[in-house]
């Protein structure tokens, strides 16, 4: 997948509701990821209804530090038509959060995770996307961030298909 901005990197966002869970999650999951991949990509995350400067989740921070993530420095990000011109690619976590990036020009670019992961163009009617665990136990959050490693190494092998 080519980038379409003019730059030699491929521009990903990662967008859910606050960007203090799944979204910076699965940024810092990309970023593993993707460093041997062939191409340069860059990763970015941001949040539909996020409260600017706040830090990621305890939950979150833990589960990504079990695998050897540190999300400490993370601060929340609210979308915006900037940020979302700067991305080639927005992978978003909920149905809804794809009606925000429509709202914002981008919806040409932006698909639900689950869904480009899975390399569908549309998702099904039952693909509720990528739970929110925010406000969950421990469990809910290990959980999640196992789901997004997952959809997150199988979008990347797409894009650099």
């Amino acid at each position: 997948m080519d980038s379409p901005n003019g730059s030699t990197a491929l521009h990903v966002l990662f967008v859910c509701a606050g960007n203090t869970c799944r979204s910076p999650m699965a940024e810092a999951i990309a970023v593993r990821k993707a460093s041997d991949l062939s191409r340069r990509v860059e990763f970015r995350s941001a949040g539909t209804a996020a409260h600017e400067g706040d830090p990621v989740t305890g939950g979150a921070l833990r589960a990504a530090a079990r695998a050897g993530l540190d999300l400490a420095r993370h601060t929340a990000t609210l979308v915006d038509e900037e940020i979302a011109n700067w991305a080639d690619v927005i992978l978003v976590m909920s149905p809804g959060h794809l009606a925000r990036l429509r709202r914002l020009g981008a919806g040409d670019r932006s698909f639900l995770l689950s869904a480009f992961s899975t390399a569908k163009e549309a998702p099904s009617a039952e693909d509720v996307g990528v739970p929110d665990p925010f406000g969950g136990g421990s469990d809910v959050y290990e959980h999640t961030f196992a789901v997004l490693e997952g959809l997150v190494e199988d979008a990347i092998h797409r894009l650099e298909g």
